[in-house]
């Protein structure tokens, strides 16, 4: 379909043209199919060229993925009149075997537990206009052998036995941590390469000031791997987080200066700090913000505290959500952290529609490509549905994935017939069959170009 084909000329010049041609084939497939996404369901929807053998060599091929997302989202998707922001967070997929490239054991949001499988970094950006996010570079998350040996020493040594107690006051040899340089663990040395590596390849076309990431990285030294890469943090703090108001009292005469006043309590803000105040049904809702302190952090966090009280039964929950950035207003703070989210529609579309969960793949090479081409039509898909969705914005990834597949059936229809049908009735066979399916049926001709 020449429509995909087109699509892709952009990152023709990073690719041979077999690897293009394969792609095609194998996107198509893709489109076209049901069931799991494995090379041999992917070879059984493919017409002529795209055999098992040559899928099984593309998947074998190396792709240059973080330059050719790069280049599409920016052929394709960028607004240069939109603004960005950048999240991050981690997702993993189960896999059973012990022969997969990177396999181990990592914890699943999903199950609540660690399972056995792989896990991958994604990095998104999120259009604040669109409310959409768009995954951009993904890097697969391997832990060396030091890693895991630290790991397992960290977690022996928070077992204590039976009945013994942590003696009072200072372990003895201990220093300030705040008088130390902050050593960042594995897994932000990771993502800290990953992070500069990809704001040095967008700088000449992209300016980026903020990087959203879920509560794993609320903390001091997830906030300086940030600071460090010239972004802002944008995250959020546990429920029970100390936090304390800067000291204005008088200074004593002795010993070093108060840096921490009163301790603040979430359930008895100060009127001073609110900043907004709704009511809807019964749940009144009060947003508070100020410049606090954590001693956990060296430097003052903007910190947005949303408590939400019903009136009925006074019973309280709240959320802490914090920036680096302590000029950001809280309407943007609590905005931006809400778009977050939207990584974790990529997580979910790129397992239930490309593959994610479904690739059979052992090799490195092999797994790279199965987890970056799923991501990739994450990209892609949302470049098709806006073809669909200027008239009819409902239009969903189930409904693509139908038109698709009745074009193929009538595809494979027309070829038995002894005389093509004139251009009219193809027209009205396609539209038909490609509408088979579909939840929300396209309101335009759906004929392929």
């Amino acid at each position: 379909m020449t429509d995909i084909l087109a699509l892709l000329q952009c990152i023709a010049p990073l690719i041979s043209k077999t690897t293009l041609r394969q792609m095609n084939r194998v996107i198509i497939g893709m489109l076209m199919m049901t069931g799991r996404v494995t090379m041999l369901g992917i070879s059984r929807w493919t017409d002529k060229g795209g055999s098992y053998r040559t899928i099984q060599r593309f998947y074998h091929t190396q792709i240059p993925w973080t330059d050719g997302v790069w280049t599409f989202f920016q052929k394709w998707l960028w607004d240069p009149k939109d603004e960005y922001l950048l999240a991050g967070d981690e997702v993993v997929c189960s896999k059973a075997g012990k022969e997969t490239y990177g396999l181990d054991r990592f914890f699943s949001s999903i199950q609540q537990r660690p399972i056995a499988g792989l896990a991958f970094f994604a990095f998104s950006l999120i259009s604040v206009r669109e409310e959409k996010s768009y995954p951009v570079r993904i890097d697969q998350v391997v832990r060396s052998d030091e890693e895991k040996a630290a790991s397992q020493a960290k977690k022996q040594a928070q077992k204590k036995e039976p009945g013994e107690k942590r003696k009072r006051g200072r372990p003895k040899g201990s220093k300030n941590q705040k008088s130390r340089a902050v050593v960042l663990n594995a897994e932000l040395q990771r993502i800290q390469v990953a992070l500069k590596a990809f704001l040095e390849q967008i700088s000449k076309v992209l300016s980026l000031r903020y990087l959203v990431m879920d509560g794993h990285f609320g903390n001091y030294p997830s906030a300086v791997m940030v600071t460090q890469a010239g972004l802002q943090l944008i995250s959020k703090l546990r429920q029970d987080a100390a936090l304390y108001f800067t000291f204005t009292g008088t200074y004593p005469g002795v010993g070093p200066h108060p840096k921490y006043g009163d301790k603040v309590d979430v359930h008895k803000m100060d009127p001073k700090g609110l900043k907004e105040s709704k009511l809807e049904k019964n749940i009144r809702t009060d947003i508070y913000q100020a410049e606090l302190l954590n001693k956990e952090f060296a430097l003052p966090l903007n910190v947005v505290i949303v408590l939400k009280t019903n009136l009925d039964t006074q019973a309280q929950a709240h959320v802490i959500l914090f920036s680096t950035d302590l000029e950001l207003s809280y309407e943007k703070i609590i905005k931006f952290y809400s778009l977050r989210f939207q990584i974790e529609f990529n997580f979910r579309d790129a397992k239930q529609y490309w593959g994610l969960e479904d690739f059979m793949n052992i090799e490195k090479t092999a797994v790279t490509n199965a987890a970056n081409l799923a991501f990739f039509l994450v990209d892609l898909s949302q470049v098709l549905l806006r073809r669909f969705q200027h008239t009819n914005p409902e239009f969903s990834i189930l409904d693509l994935k139908a038109h698709y597949h009745g074009y193929r059936y009538a595809v494979e229809t027309i070829k038995m017939l002894p005389e093509k049908p004139d251009a009219i009735i193809l027209a009205d066979i396609f539209e038909q069959i490609a509408r088979l399916g579909m939840i929300h049926p396209a309101l335009e001709p759906s004929v392929p170009t």
